[in-house]
């Protein structure tokens, strides 16, 4: 998926170009964080990572597109 999502509200889009350097890294970085942990703290982890970059963007309009966009069937 190339360009901005308009998915609903004013505002900023969600942005759905390349927009990391590295993508392997970060993939790799993911992964890396799951390794050793059980289902439940890999789930907590992501929780908190869900968090943390939800407070990182700080554009509730944005955070619900990414929202909407995930809960689309693949």
């Amino acid at each position: 998926r190339a360009g901005k999502c308009h998915l609903g509200g004013p505002g900023m889009t969600l942005k759905l170009s390349k927009n990391i350097d590295d993508q392997d890294a970060a993939y790799a970085a993911l992964i890396g964080a799951h390794q050793g942990l059980s289902e439940a703290q890999s789930i907590a982890l992501n929780a908190r990572l869900l968090l943390i970059l939800c407070n990182q963007i700080g554009d509730m309009d944005i955070i619900k597109q990414a929202i909407q966009l995930a809960s689309k069937d693949n």
